[in-house]
């Protein structure tokens, strides 16, 4: 009997640990999200550079391309990304890889016009020692009735 309460209480512990990890790894990473559309407004190159992976792709509705043209495109402006207004999150974390999924109203000045547009949009991280680092990032268009299943 006690040997089966001993086994029970563990792995309860050991459960609620679990959980509360992966509860502090997703609030980690959805903030880390949130801070990364603020930064692509504030034109911060420095510290999307130190979150987005070198070999990173951005998928946009006028092309695919690298982390060094996203950037180039972020401190030029060519594409402003002025306001994310964030409406649903979803997050999924598997090993040491995270998946963020927004569904936002973007505005963004795009050659010269302000624009928004509905997007879901997805976010690849990975946890490289202590640190987060953007493998991918797709914008969907969406309708802005459109919904994330959790």
């Amino acid at each position: 009997m006690k040997k089966i309460l001993f086994g029970l209480t563990l792995f309860f512990v050991t459960a609620t640990w679990s959980f509360a990890q992966s509860s502090a790894n997703e609030q980690e990473i959805v903030k880390l999200s949130m801070d990364k559309w603020q930064w692509m407004a504030d034109k911060d190159v420095a510290k999307l550079e130190s979150l987005f992976h070198p070999d990173a792709k951005f998928v946009h509705m006028s092309g695919t391309w690298t982390t060094a043209r996203e950037l180039e495109i972020i401190e030029t402006g060519s594409i402003w990304y002025k306001n994310a207004d964030v409406k649903d999150t979803a997050v999924a974390i598997v090993g040491n890889t995270a998946i963020v999924w927004n569904r936002i109203t973007l505005t963004a000045e795009v050659r010269g016009n302000d624009v928004a547009t509905e997007f879901t949009v997805t976010e690849v991280y990975q946890k490289e020692n202590s640190d987060w680092k953007m493998l991918a990032l797709t914008f969907s268009s969406v309708r802005d009735t459109h919904e994330i299943q959790k």
